[in-house]
């Protein structure tokens, strides 16, 4: 067996879809799986296509990343590994492709501490009041004097309620948003501030893509480091990748 499906989490039993509804070239037209998804859970479909193995679609959604039954008939949520080739992760190769693709919607929208000698870019989704968040930029000098220039995304872990995200509003519309990230990671207080912003679409962004926690880390590939690393460390992981 050339895939080996490994973490199976949930079975959903949708309704059941006529053959007749489904590709006709080929078994490629997924409209049916994804109004059943739609309809039924109630998930926004965001791309639909091919698994790597036969007999199953991939779906990306608002709510995560999971595999269907070509007939819509079954949701799987877990991992695929390749066995032939090494055990390699076809869902965090997916995954990582989302990833690079939708960050580029928010080139303009992170807040960035460039580095001066810039080697490294990398991507992190935080959250203002987490602890090792503060700590990561705590050392946000560190990271640029090795080269490592840090984008933040926001990913306010109590959701859109929250004072956390509100908080984080204001960090954006700040008219000086680097003090107001610093003087937020440092307990301070922020001027409330609103303004257009996309805070909201950051946070729906990175539960998509895999993020349940912060600081997770984004690589120049794709990947992602769930949790803080110090400077040195996340160094050796970009030369490495």
């Amino acid at each position: 067996m050339k895939f080996w499906i490994k973490a199976f989490a949930l079975f959903v039993s949708l309704s059941t879809i006529a053959p007749s509804s489904l590709a006709e070239s080929e078994g490629k037209d997924y409209e049916a799986v994804k109004q059943n998804i739609e309809n039924i859970l109630r998930f926004e479909v965001l791309a639909i296509g091919d698994a790597p193995v036969p007999g199953l679609v991939q779906v990306s959604t608002n709510r995560g990343f999971f595999y269907t039954s070509v007939d819509g008939k079954f949701l799987i949520s877990g991992k695929i590994f390749n066995v032939e080739e090494g055990m390699r992760d076809e869902t965090e190769k997916s995954l990582a492709k989302l990833r690079l693709d939708g960050i580029t919607d928010f080139n303009q929208s992170v807040i960035e501490f460039k580095a001066p000698d810039e080697k490294f870019v990398v991507n992190v989704f935080t959250d203002i009041s987490c602890g090792y968040c503060r700590k990561l930029h705590r050392e946000i000098e560190e990271y640029n004097a090795n080269g490592i220039t840090v984008r933040y995304l926001a990913f306010p872990r109590g959701g859109l309620s929250s004072k956390s995200y509100k908080d984080m509003v204001s960090v954006w519309c700040a008219k000086d948003q680097h003090d107001a990230m610093t003087t937020a990671k440092s307990g301070g207080s922020v001027a409330e501030s609103s303004c257009a912003n996309s805070v909201a679409q950051q946070y729906a962004f990175g539960q998509q893509v895999g993020v349940t926690g912060t600081p997770n880390i984004i690589l120049p590939d794709g990947s992602m480091v769930p949790g803080y690393q110090p400077a040195h460390a996340l160094l050796n992981t970009l030369k490495n990748i």
